[in-house]
Order: structure tokens, then C-alpha cells, then sequence
């Protein structure tokens, strides 16, 4: 029967190595969408600006229609759109080489906010 410091170390290991999966696998924290940063105006300025930079060639102007399903994104919770800006999905691409943490975080925003029309 193992020790009780040895399953506590194997447990405390496990856990640090999980972290990097919660935040999508790429080494960083998981990000934090709160309200003050989903209203942000700078913070939607800029994910707007990669919106049109990027992503609209394929779902389209205001995300229908284009090459990319229709997106929905009032049925989405940031944390799952952020996920498949990150790491993609079928498809679409992750983003995670080509945008830092804090502009898919802002692209995350503008697909989230009111003023994202579909």
C-alpha cells in the first residue's frame, strides 16, 4: 500500500499538470472573462479590429454567411468561444501561434457582445 505523502505528491503533481490543459494546453493561466473586461471598449476595439483583420473571411461580415457555419454566439459562454479561437475546431484553425492570450481574449469579447450582430 503506498505511503500517504506518496499519493499526496502524485496528487499534487497531477494537478500541476492540468493546469496547462484548463487554459487550452498552451502553458498559460485560464483566462479570467469578467464583466468589466466583456464591456471594455478598448478590449472590443481590438478583438473587433482582428475580427475583420481575420476571422470574417471565412464566417462571413457579421458571421453568416461565409465559407465557416453559422455562428451562435449568444448560446456560447466565452470560455467556449475563447476555446476554439485558441485551439480551433474541425476546420477553423487555432489561433493560439498567431494571437497572444490577450487578443483572442478581445476576439472572445467582440463575438460575445451585444453589439456583435448575426
Amino acid at each position: 500500500m503506498p505511503r500517504p505523502s506518496s499519493v499526496l505528491a502524485a496528487l499534487a503533481l497531477i494537478g500541476v499538470l492540468a493546469v496547462p490543459a484548463l487554459a487550452g494546453g498552451t502553458g498559460e493561466e485560464a483566462p479570467q472573462f469578467t464583466e468589466e473586461f466583456l464591456n471594455d471598449t478598448d478590449v472590443l476595439a481590438k478583438g473587433q479590429e482582428i475580427w475583420v483583420e481575420q476571422c470574417q473571411f471565412c464566417h462571413g461580415k457579421n458571421a453568416y454567411p461565409g465559407k465557416a457555419p453559422k455562428l451562435k454566439p449568444r448560446k456560447y459562454t466565452p470560455e467556449f468561444v475563447y476555446k476554439r479561437v485558441t485551439k480551433g475546431f474541425k476546420g477553423m484553425p487555432g489561433w493560439d501561434e498567431v494571437y497572444n492570450q490577450e487578443e483572442r481574449m478581445s476576439v472572445t469579447a467582440w463575438v460575445k457582445n451585444k453589439d456583435f450582430s448575426n
